[in-house]
Formats: structure tokens, sequence, C-alpha cells
């Protein structure tokens, strides 16, 4: 989630409260599992990092960031990627002012997928890809990624399409096998453009293990895994199904091994590695070339 608000403030407090006290994964930061992100927008109408809340403890107070010169700012705070927030408050001095933003009347860009998707393992909340996306295309972003549990299911297709989206981006193949794929791809597709005939539905490689260079099956599960998309992406081509666009998977992280966490999940060099090989295919799909 995001929360957008303006101030003059010389100082921006976040206190807020977490629902689990686990702060931090074995493969992510606290300040990405738990913390708070800001982002303001500069002279050039540029979202721009300003400041993380480095999370101790399930309740936060804490200053993010001050000495701020004086100037009404618009700011964009990226919450917890995968803790729960029971409760957030911004602070600002009393002399300070304070908006709230209205919500943003574009459609969104809806992503369903993995873990990958969900935010493992950027090292605080706005170095997701889908969160990077969103400020590159200055567009909402709606996050449906589930850790270890994006496997292209109907039942979850039924609440995308509920969704007015600008564009569907199916990204489960790290949760799939090559026969799941053949299996779900080509009914999830079809549940979406039933519902939303005009919508352009973006599919997604699964990113080539770091490792897969010196592990053979690993090398070999993901040449298996995208030869199976493709074949689902050509039939339904083939069956006049339209605005169906396809995203290659081996360059999202990289060739040098450097892009990842733990050979799986992006670390931040592998997110603006993944938002680079998207961003073309998205501007396509969304007729912003």
């Amino acid at each position: 989630m995001m929360v957008r608000f303006k101030t003059d403030a010389k100082t921006i407090w976040a206190h807020y409260v977490l629902r689990s006290e686990r702060l931090a994964l074995p493969n992510m930061t606290a300040i990405g599992a738990s913390g708070i992100d800001l982002y303001a927008r500069d002279e050039n109408g540029k979202l721009r990092w300003v400041g993380v809340a480095k999370p101790d403890k399930k309740e936060v107070k804490q200053a993010i960031i001050s000495d701020l010169p004086p100037a009404m700012r618009e700011y964009a705070a990226y919450l917890p990627l995968y803790n729960g927030v029971e409760s957030l408050e911004v602070g600002v001095p009393p002399e300070a002012k304070f908006e709230g933003l209205v919500p943003r009347t574009e459609k969104p860009v809806v992503f369903y997928g993995t873990s990958i998707t969900h935010g493992a393992s950027a090292s605080r909340p706005g170095m997701v890809h889908t969160a990077i996306l969103g400020r590159h295309l200055e567009i909402p972003v709606v996050n449906l990624g589930f850790s270890g549990n994006g496997k292209m299911d109907t039942g979850v297709g039924e609440f995308l399409v509920k969704i007015d989206a600008a564009a569907y981006v199916i990204d489960c193949l790290p949760n799939m096998g090559p026969a799941e794929v053949r299996q779900k791809c080509g009914p999830l597709v079809k549940l979406i453009r039933a519902a939303r005939p005009e919508t352009p539905i973006v599919l997604v490689e699964d990113r080539r293990y770091a490792y897969s260079w010196i592990l053979p099956a690993r090398n070999k599960y993901n040449d298996d895994n995208h030869a199976a998309l493709r074949e689902s992406y050509d039939a339904l081509i083939k069956e006049g199904i339209k605005k169906l666009y396809y995203v290659p998977g081996d360059h999202l992280i990289g060739e040098d091994g450097e892009g990842s966490t733990d050979g799986s999940h992006p670390n931040d060099l592998g997110f603006v590695r993944q938002t680079a090989v998207f961003e073309p295919i998205l501007r396509e799909a969304l007729g912003r070339k």
C-alpha cells in the first residue's frame, strides 16, 4: 500500500503499529519487511527517495526525515512489504500544513504473482519492481503477490476481474511447474478476457535462477516452464485472444548472478533490472510508447 499527502513540514514522523513482532525474514531486512519508505516529488515532478522508518519493535515511532528546507511538497509513503499494519499516523510539527490527497482516478495495473511480486527480497518497500513501475508510469498499482501461492488460480481470477484495471500482469511461474502452467494458463486468461474484453493481459516467464549456470536441473526447470508458457500463449493467440502480451524471463534479474539475494528472489539490483524488462512491454500494452 501507498499513502500520499502534501506538507511543508521540516520534520516528518511515522507512528505505526505492526501486526507481527517478527520484523525481518531470513532473506529480507526489517526495513523491507516492516518499514515505511518515504518518497517526495522534486522540482521536476519526479518522485525521489527521502528516507525510511527503521523498525526495532512492533510499535514504531520515529522521525523519517528532519531539517527539510521549507516548501510544500507531495509525498508518497510505501507501507511494509511483509508485515501487516494495524494503524499508521504521519506526524508533522504543529505549525506545519498537512493535506491528504484524493485517490487517483486512473485505472491501476494489477499484478498477480508470487513472493517476488509480493516484494521478497527488496531492501525497502519502494524498491519492488511493482512500486518502481508505478513511479515510472505515474499509475496506481495493485500488488497481489502471494508468497508460495501464486498459481494462476481461476478462483483468484474471479476477484481480479472485479478490478477495472488498466492491465493485468500474470507473473506466477516461480510457484508453478510446466504441467500446471499448461493446465491453468488458458482458463485464467479466458476468464479475464470474457469479463474484461479490452483490458491488456501480460504473461510473464519466471526469472532464471541465479545459480542455474552451475545447477543443470534448475536451468532445465526454467527451460521447461518457459516452453510451457510460450505454448499456452501461442495457443491463446491462435484462438483469437487479443491484447495479450509476453515478458521473457531470461534477463529479468540479469545473467551475472548479482541480481538475487538467495538465487531465487531479486535484490534491489534485480528489481531494477526486472523493471527495465517490464517497462517497455507495459508501455506498449498501455499505449504509452
